[in-house]
């Protein structure tokens, strides 16, 4: 993937300075080192940052059509592009590279804004078409691609990255609190929002068309379900499980098209493994891997990888992340999430994409998306239990199936019973709220917020849950309770934090694209028509994907627990009670009071928590680096703005 970076101006007497286009371009030079472009003509300016993939040598950006009217810089893959050019020279289109971004102004002269719909890939794209003095923003069906954008009464600036937009700014920007409050709460912002006050991205699936000033936005694509039971694809579990077999491995193959060696991320879970062995039984390309490993048994999976490289004969290279090396990476974590996060996990993936590079890689397949598509998440066993025991009160096997669920926890002790009332019973009254799959995940988080100080809570104006719920399509509640569960994963964990500051920040922080097979919007729509018993059955998660390409793999793979990818949080950075200065700075009741987010006698009492080793459950976990991290995030891009930003 690359970066792309552009200017337009209302009136269209005003012409874009080259000069601040190059500026933009220049801060999102990581995400493409291997050379740099623009377009530049009267009140329009396009900018682009390569990252070489396709074409090495002829595809720089901007690119044209015939008659230099369409004008497109282009973050991301076209994957089917190979037969949309074939198509498009039969129509009589003249190219004059071999990438994949020029199919795109061809799609665009031939079928107008509908080209987006022809389109397999991963994609932010802006397109100016000269004959209409209209621009084009438009982001790929799934979010895999970020594109940011701020409108002020002259101009319309955009660009992949937050930091790219500020280098134009005279003054420091200022946090959207309404946007933290939700982060707090949901993991990330509600989109289209951002932590930055008065920059908006474009969210997944839409279109933003800009002339004149005025903006129109359209959702070209979105998820969608059967609204009633007899519109599920029918057919026997056999048949589903070939034809997903069969669109996995086109979903495979096509992503491992490209003119630089392509590896894949192993994790030792099903996923990556089902990606992986795809590669090994249904392409030519040689089969190069890359994991994580942690000092911390627990959070280890090496010997699930090592199994499955010895099984498959792979060329493999690992990483060992070590506590330290997450506390010392933590900042420039942050400078690349551009918002805080309540998990660590993104610093770990920064560092994996790190080994990638150094191995002379630039592209990797990842098994992200299987879990929210075929339904693998624990939070989707929850809904099942917690709608059966909304609809059956006083049945006796509730107990039963929590241990079920979670067998490693007694709940024959107070404490497990515990559990069970506060953190299930959490909205049971309620089983047909549009949300209350989520509602346990998103009470838990919002406890992070007991630290906001009084002065930010009284700024607080809106609702969250009334936020999110307007964001939620009409049809929703015609859906089955677990495809409700589906939609709101995807929009919002996997949309807002999973691609996003654990995904492609930590990738492209290295000049890494990762490519996402399990996201193919055919294999998306294909799953979505399917019964959910189908993707879990009673509680055996993503059945028919197991069923579909559990041949390839050792059965310890297929049959072993989902583990979660998780990463050392307070641990990382305590250590024999002693923090590292920067956190120690950060976090002093002096700091923590003239930056005015948080409770600067709360989050002291919690740092003596931790540096007395009693900091170890969830909520102290997420409130620590939520708290760490938003600290981080406003010396970066608001107290050091000068520093970072300012025109030297």
């Amino acid at each position: 993937m690359c970066g792309i970076a552009g200017i337009i101006y209302h009136d269209a007497e005003q012409h874009v300075s080259e000069n601040e286009l190059m500026r933009m371009v220049a801060q999102i030079a990581h995400r493409g080192p291997d050379g740099s472009g623009c377009y530049v003509k009267n009140n329009i300016g396009l900018g682009h940052a390569r990252l070489s993939i396709i074409d090495l040598e002829g595809g720089r950006q901007p690119i044209h059509n015939e008659d230099h009217s369409v004008w497109v810089s282009f973050n991301g893959e076209i994957f089917n592009f190979v037969e949309l050019k074939r198509e498009l020279e039969g129509r009589g289109h003249r190219f004059y590279t071999q990438s994949d971004t020029e199919v795109i102004v061809h799609l665009y002269e031939e079928y107008g804004d509908a080209f987006v719909n022809h389109l397999n890939g991963q994609f932010a794209i802006a397109l100016w078409d000269e004959q209409k003095n209209t621009l084009l923003l438009i982001r790929d069906r799934l979010g895999i691609v970020p594109l940011f954008y701020q409108q002020s009464a002259q101009r319309l600036v955009f660009a992949s990255e937050v930091k790219s937009i500020l280098s134009t700014f005279e003054h420091s920007p200022s946090l959207n609190l309404s946007a933290l409050d939700q982060l707090m709460t949901f993991w990330s912002p509600v989109s289209p929002g951002s932590l930055f006050e008065g920059i908006s991205e474009v969210s997944p699936g839409e279109m933003l068309t800009i002339k004149n000033g005025e903006i129109h936005c359209q959702q070209y694509w979105d998820w969608a379900f059967p609204d009633a039971e007899g519109e599920y694809r029918g057919g026997s579990e056999e048949q589903l499980a070939g034809e997903l077999h069969d669109l996995l491995i086109d979903s495979t193959r096509i992503r491992l098209r490209s003119d630089v060696p392509v590896g894949a991320y192993l994790s030792g879970g099903l996923d990556s493994s089902v990606l992986v062995s795809i590669i090994h039984n249904h392409s030519d390309a040689h089969l190069r891997t890359f994991s994580i490993g942690f000092e911390e048994s627990g959070l280890d999976e090496q010997s699930y990888q090592d199994g499955l490289i010895q099984h498959l004969g792979a060329d493999h290279s690992r990483i060992i992340c070590s506590n330290r090396d997450v506390a010392d990476n933590f900042v420039d974590t942050i400078w690349h999430t551009e918002a805080p996060v309540l998990r660590t996990a993104p610093v770990p993936m920064r560092l994996l994409s790190g080994l990638v590079r150094q191995q002379g890689y630039k592209v990797v397949l990842t098994g992200e998306g299987a879990d929210e598509v075929l339904g693998g998440y624990d939070i989707f066993k929850e809904t099942k239990i917690r709608q059966f025991w909304a609809k059956n009160s006083d049945s006796s096997f509730r107990a039963s199936l929590l241990k079920r669920l979670y067998p490693y926890l007694d709940i024959s002790k107070r404490q497990g019973q515990a559990y069970l009332k506060n953190f299930f019973g959490m909205g049971i009254e309620q089983p047909d709220l549009a949300y209350f799959s989520h509602l346990p995940r998103w009470i838990t988080t919002a406890k992070c917020k007991d630290f906001f100080s009084d002065d930010l809570k009284s700024k607080l104006t809106e609702n969250p849950y009334d936020i999110i719920e307007n964001s939620l399509p009409k049809v929703l509640p015609r859906w089955h309770y677990f495809n409700r569960a589906q939609y709101i994963e995807a929009k919002s964990l996997m949309g807002g934090y999973l691609l996003c500051s654990q995904g492609d920040r930590m990738l492209m922080a290295n000049s890494i694209e990762g490519r996402f097979p399990f996201l193919d919007h055919r294999v998306i729509e294909f799953a979505n028509t399917l019964h959910p018993k189908l993707k879990m059955k009673v509680l055996n998660e993503k059945f028919l994907l197991k069923k579909a390409m559990g041949k390839y793999l050792p059965s310890n793979i297929v049959k072993r627990y989902k583990q979660p990818y998780r990463a050392p949080d307070i641990a990382a950075f305590s250590h024999g009670g002693v923090l590292p200065d920067y956190v120690e700075e950060l976090l002093s009741e002096s700091t923590v009071r003239r930056f005015g987010y948080f409770d600067p006698k709360r989050t002291h009492l919690l740092v003596q928590k931790i540096k007395k080793g009693r900091a170890i459950g969830h909520k102290d976990n997420m409130a620590f680096i939520g708290i760490l991290s938003t600290q981080i995030w406003h010396r970066l891009f608001i107290e050091q703005f000068h520093e970072r930003f300012s025109v030297k």
